[in-house]
């Protein structure tokens, strides 16, 4: 059996016929609408003068408005609520490092949706009731902990929840358990492999087969040295607070794109300037509009996210429609004398390179004609480096490998082994130190 067939969490909903999934999809969508038309929600008054009836295919979407992170930080806190609050029975909220933090709300029917359309992903990575589950995520504000958490109960797993830290602990109790699954975010992934290798703990060698990593942006490059490190199977799963949280989409083991649960999260992809919408295939911006979710349902949610659609039959036998890896955010794009410049770009194009630990920081600063630098920081391995001209050779090598990515000249910085932060959560990779 192939990855992927035949594990299904409902094998009605993921192999829908499309032509049925799609009159589905839009049946939510006129229901969501009218819904929030008759709420008592000021912010819903957008969508006044809109015929719900009106709404029968996907192309009918592009009449309804986006709505954006700035408006739920203008809404702050509860202003996009579309239930009486007396309804709500969790909130999670951003780490609010830009700004505000955008606060997220669900009623008991939300939390139910959200561990069941996780769950979906699990299953297709094989989740079951005999596996032991380490919740390496975050607990708390972040959706990562406890929609995990949720989720693999409902599965029936042995859930062991460590959260993200302490990470000699973390490697203590993958061996001494026998945890057979491990969830968290790439950058922790590969931490917690480090500190085996130093603890001279062989993480192949451990029941461990499958990590399910999410939460950043991760290369293809990066998904296979994790995968190489630890030796498991890496499910990418991919999600957003205010959608859901983790569960929007999922891999299913074959191939690299994920399964949009598009059933109740419906996506288009939309050119970021102009918000117009792009055909399958074409790279641009991603949006969802989730219907079905009760205390904050999203029309036409834009993720600033950057990543291609198909609708292509994938070969696991699910209908859904898929989202290839996340290229980087629209808001996260550099631009250096006039270059365009992705952090996505430059791991891809180090990870590649055997000589590096896959751990990189960008650090922009500002020259003396005032023009913006780049500078890399990298690590070699330990063994290599030590004398000057091997550090120049690799110095060299880096530079030459990323100006070829970028068509770009950056600053290499070969640094100590060790030297960059280790993440617990969501690494921080862009160190802004501009002169203004």
């Amino acid at each position: 059996m192939k990855p992927g067939e035949g594990r299904f969490r409902d094998r009605r909903a993921e192999t829908l016929p499309r032509l049925e999934l799609e009159q589905l999809q839009m049946a939510r969508v006129r229901a969501g609408v009218a819904r929030l038309q008759r709420s008592d929600t000021p912010f819903y008054r957008r969508l006044d003068g809109i015929d719900p009836e009106t709404l029968r295919t996907g192309d009918d979407l592009a009449r309804l408005p986006f709505t954006t992170k700035a408006d739920l930080r203008d809404q702050y806190p509860f202003g996009m609520l579309a239930v009486p609050r007396r309804e709500i029975v969790r909130i999670h909220a951003s780490s609010g490092t830009t700004g505000k933090p955008t606060v997220v709300a669900y009623t008991r029917a939300d939390l139910d949706l959200w561990s069941d359309v996780l769950a979906r992903g699990l299953v297709a990575g094989g989740v079951t009731e005999d596996d032991i589950f380490q919740n390496a995520a975050g607990y708390g504000l972040f959706t990562g902990g406890l929609g995990f958490h949720d989720a693999a109960t409902r599965v029936g797993a042995m859930v062991v929840p460590t959260s993200s830290g302490n990470t000699a602990r973390q490697v203590l109790l993958l061996r001494d358990l026998g945890v057979t699954l491990l969830n968290g975010t790439p950058s922790y992934a590969l931490h917690i492999a480090e500190v085996a290798a130093a603890e001279g703990i062989d993480l192949p060698s451990l029941p461990l087969r499958a990590a399910f990593l999410g939460a950043e942006p991760m290369s293809e490059a990066l998904q296979d040295e994790i995968a190489a490190r630890m030796g498991v199977t890496v499910y990418e799963q991919y999600g957003l607070s205010e959608v859901i949280g983790p569960g929007v989409a999922s891999a299913c083991g074959v191939g690299r794109e994920l399964h949009v649960w598009d059933d109740h999260y419906i996506p288009e992809i939309v050119d970021p300037d102009s918000g117009e919408r792009l055909p399958d295939g074409e790279i641009g911006e991603l949006v969802f509009t989730a219907p079905t979710k009760e205390a904050l349902p999203m029309v036409r949610y834009r993720t600033r996210d950057r990543t291609y659609l198909t609708r292509e039959p994938c070969p696991c036998g699910r209908t859904s429609a898929r989202i290839g890896k996340i290229l980087g955010r629209t808001d996260d794009m550099l631009i250096v004398r006039g270059v365009n410049v992705f952090p996505s770009q430059i791991e891809h194009t180090l990870v590649g390179l055997a000589e590096f630990a896959p751990h990189y920081q960008l650090v922009l600063t500002t020259r003396a004609d005032r023009q913006d630098e780049l500078r890399v920081r990298i690590e070699p391995f330990d063994h290599l480096g030590a004398e000057s001209g091997a550090r120049a050779a690799l110095s060299g090598r880096a530079r030459a490998a990323l100006h070829d990515t970028l068509g770009l000249q950056v600053v290499v910085e070969l640094v100590a082994p060790g030297t960059i932060p280790r993440s617990e959560g969501k690494a921080v990779r862009v160190v802004d130190e501009r002169v203004r």
